[in-house]
């Protein structure tokens, strides 16, 4: 039986009531995720150091700053899990090089009143705590491994100073800086005026208090796992997108899973690689959670163009790309062939790989079928927590 509202009209105000709690709770979720989220900044910054420092100091021999990265990571995964892979401490490393003690220290040179100033970078470095660390780095380590994105000091400097201005959450930093605002500041004459514009939030920027919570950084750095998270969905499709392409006969030959390519310092990973047989040619088959959008099919050429230049071998034609979108009730998939040299071998194609309405159609039920499952379990793992 379900259990009838009481009529509003018996709670005078009510409406104010319960906006002030939502309103509070809505708060206090907020800055429990900029709480976890200064420790992991500031932790971050320090474990950069550390790396750093026994670089510097002779402990290992020059060129095996790679190895180093390796040997850590397989001693913290273990027991911190995913946030400590190589890559991760890699953006740490890099983190305490683009924030140096020297870059911080008019923050926090208050709080070493006694020391020289010739010193105070030195002492910086060695003595301050996570507690003091943190009144440096106010951002969210979402938002600094993303001005990690931006090589030019200058232009770093005025996102992350314009973010703690505007109070700009990740996703409008991030669209800041793929718009590139910086440079186009410089350009404009009106320059006040496209700062103000700059302030302003799109409905796309907002970041609901359970996203930030949700954020993977702050899940993998608290040890936490989301039992029905986009991840699992991901990567379940990813593994039932592979089973399904090889199925279709001997022509798929997989190649390879979330293969890892670097252009200039920046690394991507290919969802799946395969190789045609009948067409001689690499398919690389990327999954987005979402619609698809210009910033996807751009990517999916970076990648193209990279595989023609490393990865494709004499002989072979040029590669193909395949984007799948997944969003609420509907799927998506797109071929890239824009790449290919002419029109005829285009249309070969089009007529030898499955057509983009099948795979859209499989995916589109394959998500169905495991979104039920992730739920299922997730709710039979809360029943069984909460008897």
């Amino acid at each position: 039986m379900t259990k009838k509202k009481i009529p509003l009209a018996n709670f005078q105000g009510y409406e104010r009531f319960v906006t002030g709690i939502q309103e509070l709770i809505a708060y206090a979720r907020r800055q429990s995720a900029r709480s976890v989220n200064v420790y992991l900044t500031a932790s971050s910054w320090e474990t950069g150091r550390r790396i750093v420092e026994y670089e510097q100091g002779g402990e290992i021999r020059a060129g095996y700053g790679q190895a180093l990265l390796v040997r850590l990571s397989a001693d913290l995964t273990p027991k911190f899990g995913r946030g400590y892979s190589v890559d991760s401490l890699e953006q740490m490393r890099r983190f305490y090089l683009a924030w140096p003690p020297a870059k911080i220290s008019e923050t926090l040179s208050r709080k070493l009143p006694s020391i020289p100033a010739e010193q105070k970078s030195e002492t910086l470095s060695r003595k301050l705590t996570v507690l003091d660390l943190k009144e440096a780095f106010r951002l969210s380590w979402s938002q600094y491994v993303l001005l990690l994105s931006v090589r030019n000091p200058q232009a770093r400097d005025f996102y992350e100073k314009e973010a703690l201005r505007a109070d700009w959450s990740v996703r409008q930093l991030g669209r800041q800086i793929e718009s590139q605002f910086y440079e186009r500041l410089l350009l404009s004459r009106n320059k006040a005026a496209m700062l103000a514009k700059g302030s302003r939030t799109q409905p796309d920027d907002h970041v609901r208090p359970e996203e930030e919570i949700k954020d993977p950084h702050v899940l993998e750095f608290l040890g936490l796992k989301d039992e029905y998270s986009e991840i699992q969905l991901e990567e379940a499709l990813i593994h039932h997108l592979e089973s399904f392409l090889l199925e279709l006969g001997d022509d798929f030959t997989f190649v390879a899973r979330q293969k890892r390519l670097r252009v200039g310092d920046t690394w991507y990973r290919v969802d799946l690689v395969f190789f045609h047989r009948r067409l001689r040619s690499l398919i690389l088959a990327d999954l987005k959670i979402g619609s698809l959008t210009h910033a996807d099919a751009g990517q999916m050429h970076l990648y193209l163009n990279y595989a023609k230049e490393h990865w494709m071998r004499p002989g072979e034609n040029p590669p193909v790309g395949l984007i799948l979108c997944s969003k609420k009730n509907e799927a998506v998939a797109h071929y890239a062939l824009e790449n290919l040299p002419n029109k005829v071998l285009a249309s070969e194609y089009r007529m030898t790989l499955p057509k983009e309405e099948e795979l859209a159609a499989e995916l589109e039920q394959t998500q169905k079928v495991i979104e039920t499952r992730l739920l299922v379990r997730t709710t039979k793992k809360f029943h069984g927590d909460n008897r």
